[in-house]
C-alpha cells in the first residue's frame, strides 16, 4: 500500500500537540484554570479522534491545514469529557493515563470548570477559524454539538450510569457505546469527509464505517479491562468488574467479545471498500484500533 501508519500517527500527534499548545497559550485567563486545562492535555493521549478526522479529510485532499482547528476542537471536547468522567460523582477515578486525575491535582470545582472551559472554547475556535467558510463553521458546529450533547455523548453517559449494577442486553450495550464513545469518533470521520468534499455516497458509507469503528473501539476497551497491562493502560484493570458494569466480556465471555469485535471489523472494512477507500489511512487505523494494547 505504501502507507506508513506509525509515521503518520507520530507526525499527526505532533501537529495536534503544537496546535493545542498554541490555542491554550494565547488564552488570557486565571492561572489556576489555565493550568488545569493544560494539565489534562499534557497528561498524554493517543489523539485518535483528531487523527481520524485528519485521515478522513486526507482520503480526499492532500493538505491538512483546513481541518487542524476542528481536530483540536474535537480533542478539547474529548478531554473535557474525561475530566468530568473521572470526578467522584461519575467514575471516581484517581488515575488517568498513569497520572493523577485532574480533580486530584487541583480540586473538584477547578476540574469541573476546566471541563466547562474546554467544551465552550472548542466552539469558539471553530467560529474563528479563517480557513472555514461561514457555512462550514455552522455545519461543523452543529455536527459537533449533536455528537457531544444530549443526543450523543451525554446521552450515552447517562445510559451508561443507569446500566451500572443492572445487566443490559447486547442491543442496549451497543446503543450506550454508540452514543458515549461512537458519536465523537463518528464526528471526526464525517466532519473530515464533509470538509474534504467527499461525495454524498461516500459520506453515507463513511457514516456506516464510523458506527462500526465506534463499537470496535469500545469492545477493545472492554477486552483490555480484562486482559490489559496496567502500565500500558495507565489505570487499574478490572475496574469494570469492580463497578459491576455491563461489558462485552461480561455479556458474551472473553472469546465471544473477541468474535463480536471481528464481526464489527468485517462490517467496517466492507463500508470502506464501498467508499473506495481501502488505499487509505482509515483502513490501516481500523486494524490499529482493533489491535491496540492501551
Amino acid at each position: 500500500m505504501g502507507l506508513n501508519l506509525t509515521e503518520y500517527i507520530n507526525e499527526k500527534q505532533l501537529l495536534i500537540e503544537e496546535e493545542i499548545n498554541q490555542q491554550l497559550n494565547k488564552l488570557m485567563i486565571p492561572d489556576q484554570l489555565k493550568e488545569s486545562m493544560q494539565y489534562s492535555f499534557t497528561a498524554g493521549g493517543k489523539r485518535i479522534r483528531p487523527i481520524l478526522l485528519i485521515a478522513s479529510y486526507q482520503a480526499f485532499r492532500h493538505d491538512f491545514e483546513k481541518v487542524l482547528t476542528t481536530a483540536v476542537a474535537l480533542e478539547m471536547i474529548h478531554t473535557y469529557s474525561l475530566i468530568h468522567d473521572d470526578l467522584p460523582a461519575m467514575d471516581d477515578d484517581d488515575l488517568r493515563r498513569g497520572k493523577p486525575t485532574n480533580h486530584k491535582v487541583f480540586d473538584e470545582a477547578t476540574a469541573i470548570l476546566a471541563g466547562d472551559a474546554l467544551l465552550t472554547y472548542s466552539f469558539e475556535i471553530i467560529s474563528e477559524d479563517p480557513l472555514l467558510t461561514n457555512e462550514e463553521k455552522v455545519h461543523i458546529s452543529k455536527l459537533l454539538s449533536k455528537a457531544s450533547g444530549p443526543k450523543g455523548m451525554v446521552a450515552g453517559q447517562i445510559l451508561d450510569m443507569e446500566a451500572e449494577k443492572s445487566p443490559v442486553t447486547l442491543k442496549k450495550l451497543e446503543e450506550i457505546h454508540t452514543l458515549k464513545t461512537g458519536e465523537l469518533l463518528k464526528f471526526g470521520i464525517t466532519a473530515g469527509a464533509y470538509l474534504g468534499q467527499a461525495s454524498e455516497e461516500q459520506q453515507r458509507y463513511l457514516n456506516d464505517f464510523s458506527y462500526y469503528l465506534g463499537l470496535i473501539f469500545q469492545v477493545q476497551d472492554d477486552i483490555l479491562d480484562v486482559t490489559g497491562d496496567e502500565k500500558k493502560l495507565g489505570k487499574p484493570v478490572g475496574s469494570d468488574i469492580d463497578n459491576e458494569k455491563s461489558t462485552y466480556p461480561s455479556l458474551l465471555g472473553l472469546k465471544g467479545a473477541i468474535n463480536k469485535k471481528e464481526l464489527y471489523v468485517k462490517e467496517a472494512k466492507t463500508a470502506l471498500k464501498k467508499a473506495e477507500l481501502v488505499e487509505s489511512y482509515l483502513y490501516l487505523l481500523t486494524d490499529y484500533l482493533t489491535q491496540r494494547d492501551h
